[in-house]
């Protein structure tokens, strides 16, 4: 196993515990739903450096707003990742998201770009590129459609044994790995990695705005040989998303800042928050702070007792 082991098998009871609770209520899901997908808009673009709010993103997708002295490529890029989204859902309808295609990939791709690049929305680049501050180089262009042959195909039949979080996240570092795309590469990787783990019924996995900087380390370590650190980093984002759906459809402790979780608590708010950002307690990221259970705590005293 490449990520973290406790880690992993969390994420496996949420996800039993998410199953258990199905079928979902069908009016706060749609509305939970929606929510997703305009953070999820607004994330991955804000990640590429796009400058609309979420509050703007929101306007953008939802009421068709201008947002003054805003470019109009930013305004593509939220209204693209929208109709990408929805996009992923119609696959998702149709049962063909169980084994991914190029047409899928490049699908996506030429949603996010349209009325951005045009010319090579949804077609692999003709020119080599090269990306600041990466390890390594993509494969020249002429290489690409090789490559995009063997992703798929690896992608089809998971030679590695990876659980299905890891091979969300190995769908997403080996397509950036790739570059098969001028532009939008980013957006079309974390897009794809949703399609692979919606269709497996998980909720939207995004990674946030305030994460940009762990994310691209993450990343350049995968570029280095080591996978890990980039599987973990999904892993907790795949685990705060299903930490969200639980808290929303199930009954139960309510999360609590790591200010109020001290009052009662033997360790310091800085310590809480050091085991949060390792993964060694179950917390939830929301924005830049982190909210935990008290019961997490508990169980994590109980655990090193032990």
């Amino acid at each position: 196993m490449i990520m973290n082991q406790d880690l992993y098998e969390r994420i496996a009871r949420k996800k039993k515990d998410l199953d258990s609770l199905r079928p979902l209520p069908k009016g706060a899901l749609e509305m939970l739903r929606k929510q997703f997908a305009i953070e999820l808009a607004y994330n991955s673009n804000a990640i590429e450096g796009n400058t609309l709010t979420l509050r703007e993103t929101k306007l953008v997708i939802e009421e068709g707003i201008t947002i003054r002295g805003k470019p109009l490529r930013e305004h593509f890029e939220a209204i693209n990742h929208q109709k990408a989204f929805e996009f992923l859902e119609a696959v998702i309808k149709s049962r063909e998201c169980s084994v991914l295609s190029e047409d899928i990939i490049k699908g996506i791709h030429k949603i996010i770009m349209a009325g951005i690049d045009d010319e090579y929305a949804g077609r692999y680049r003709n020119v080599n590129v090269r990306i600041l501050g990466a390890v390594k180089s993509p494969p020249r262009f002429e290489k690409v459609p090789g490559k995009m042959e063997e992703f798929v195909k690896y992608a089809k039949e998971n030679p590695d044994s990876m659980n299905e979080v890891e091979m969300a996240a190995a769908i997403h570092y080996k397509l950036v790995e790739i570059h098969p795309f001028t532009d939008g590469n980013g957006r079309c990787a974390r897009l794809l990695m949703n399609l692979f783990l919606m269709c497996r019924g998980y909720p939207v996995v995004m990674v946030l705005k305030v994460d940009r900087k762990k994310y691209y380390h993450c990343l350049r370590e995968a570029d280095k040989g080591n996978l890990k650190p980039f599987t973990d980093f999904m892993g907790r984002n795949v685990e705060r998303s299903l930490d969200l759906y639980l808290d929303a459809f199930r009954k139960g402790e309510e999360y609590v800042s790591l200010a109020e979780a001290v009052k009662d608590s033997p360790y310091s708010q800085e310590y809480l928050s050091l085991l949060a950002r390792k993964g060694r307690l179950e917390a939830l990221k929301l924005g830049r702070n982190w909210l935990v259970k008290r019961e997490s705590i508990r169980e994590y005293i109980k655990s090193k007792k032990k």
